[in-house]
């Protein structure tokens, strides 16, 4: 059975930093590309950030970029996203998912197709 699992959401300030985490079970890092993703209240999910092919492929939202960084542990079958520099407009749940022998680019920001989908953590940055 495939799983994946988020944790390390919570509620910071502005400009504070949050890592989370995205540990998988039941799929290889090293086959799939694992894409975070967050959804507002009263907004569409939008992509934020994709890895794959063991870092070799990683891309980022506008948004983000220059503020937060995505990793992998493959020994722990797990992804990180780590977020500095904070934003009242990065207040969302944040989902982690997978797809399968692709690799990372533009294309993951508004894509609806990923094979799997962990349950999401939630991530509140108060002004």
């Amino acid at each position: 059975e495939v799983q994946l699992v988020e944790s390390g959401g919570g509620l910071v300030q502005a400009g504070g930093s949050l890592r989370l985490s995205c540990a998988a079970s039941g799929l290889t890092f090293d086959d799939y590309a694992i894409g975070w993703f967050r959804q507002a209240p009263g907004k569409e999910r939008e992509g934020v950030s994709c890895i794959s092919y063991s870092d070799s492929r990683i891309a980022y939202a506008d948004s983000v970029k220059g503020r937060f960084t995505i990793s992998t542990d493959n020994a722990k079958n797990t992804v990180h996203l780590q977020m500095n520099s904070l934003r009242p407009e990065d207040t969302a749940v944040y989902y982690c998912a997978a797809l399968g022998h692709v690799a990372c680019g533009a294309w993951f920001i508004d894509y609806d197709g990923m094979d799997y989908w962990g349950k999401g953590t939630r991530v509140t940055v108060s002004s």
